[in-house]
């Protein structure tokens, strides 16, 4: 069930892509923005039309997800939330947006890499401009960060009042930190530290962990 909504979210997602790709190519065709040597490569609705349907294909026929569904892995869930921040974040709403956004980063610690570039299109969608002198710029970035810590920290508290314990964060956030489960699988953390003398390993752990995130704000800005 969750490959299925996750499918549809992404196909919706897609759609709405797509809708506002449309919309900016033909503000820029009547304000004679292309040049004439682009014509060709301007699309049309009738070539983009499949896309959202290929994506959602794609997705639900992907070996990873097929195995992981066999598997009954809740990596499947996390899947589903984040393909449902990415729908809120297109659909322009920056409440359900940092909702999702939150719900994601609560079950993993690694889609809190997500939050500027949806910022900036959020952004972007509410014609603010991206300037650090602009004050509407810094009230809806104070806005939607609000949203998003709020989020996470009601969640938080309704684990603990579930549990009636703090142990999930060290369970969740310290196991993701530092990575102290050496089980081959299909990432590279395991490898890496198996046949790294122990000593050594703190450091190596901080320098993954700050790589995660260190690209993430100079790429949002470069790309914006």
């Amino acid at each position: 069930i969750t490959d299925v909504l996750t499918a549809v979210a992404l196909y919706l997602a897609i759609q709405d892509f797509n809708k506002a790709v449309f919309k900016k190519q033909k503000l820029l065709i009547e304000l004679d923005k292309y040049a004439a040597d682009v014509a060709e490569l301007i699309r049309t609705p009738m070539e983009m039309h499949h896309i959202p349907l290929k994506v959602a294909l794609f997705y639900l026929l992907n070996p990873y997800t097929v195995m992981s569904c066999v598997a009954k892995s809740t990596c499947a869930i996390n899947n589903t939330v984040t393909a449902f921040f990415i729908l809120a974040t297109m659909k322009g709403s920056a409440f359900l947006s940092a909702v999702f956004l939150a719900l994601a980063t609560y079950q993993s610690l690694y889609p809190l890499t997500l939050f500027a570039p949806a910022l900036l299109y959020l952004l972007q969608r509410q014609f603010i401009p991206i300037k650090l002198k602009s004050k509407s710029f810094w009230l809806y970035t104070m806005q939607y960060a609000a949203l998003y810590l709020c989020s996470l920290v009601v969640i938080i508290c309704l684990s603990f009042f579930l549990l009636n314990s703090w142990d999930f964060i060290p369970s969740v956030y310290g196991f993701i930190l530092s990575v102290p489960d050496l089980t081959p699988n299909i990432g590279l953390f395991w490898y890496f530290f198996a046949e790294m003398f122990e000593h050594f390993s703190l450091f190596f752990v901080c320098v993954f962990q700050i790589n995660v995130f260190f690209y993430t704000i100079p790429l949002a800005i470069k790309l914006k």
